[in-house]
């Protein structure tokens, strides 16, 4: 089994840092997602997709998945780039170019 090893992104609903800290680990999907022809509903052929385990570290879910004998693939965080900005940048006068 192939599962993927990751730390989640923060929600576009959230604005602090809370609950990012933790890494997931999540099978990955054997087989393609299926439209079902009466109601429309989306469909999988495996149920495993739906489970997520949660791990503090990085090396737990390591551990976690090289003792289940599952093949492996971990995703790095990007850093967060915070650039300062003051409020009244948003009313600063820029002169137009003399052209």
């Amino acid at each position: 089994m192939k599962v993927k090893i990751y730390k989640p992104a923060k929600s576009t609903m959230q604005s602090g840092q809370g609950k990012m800290q933790d890494w997931v680990l999540e099978c990955e999907r054997p087989s393609a997602l299926v439209a079902e022809p009466l109601m429309g509903w989306t469909s999988s052929g495996d149920t495993l997709n739906q489970v997520k385990l949660i791990f503090e570290t990085r090396e737990q879910a390591l551990a976690y998945a090289k003792a289940k004998g599952w093949e492996y693939t971990v995703s790095s965080p990007r850093q967060r780039i915070v650039r300062p900005r003051n409020y009244a940048d948003n009313f600063k006068y820029i002169p137009p170019d003399a052209s």
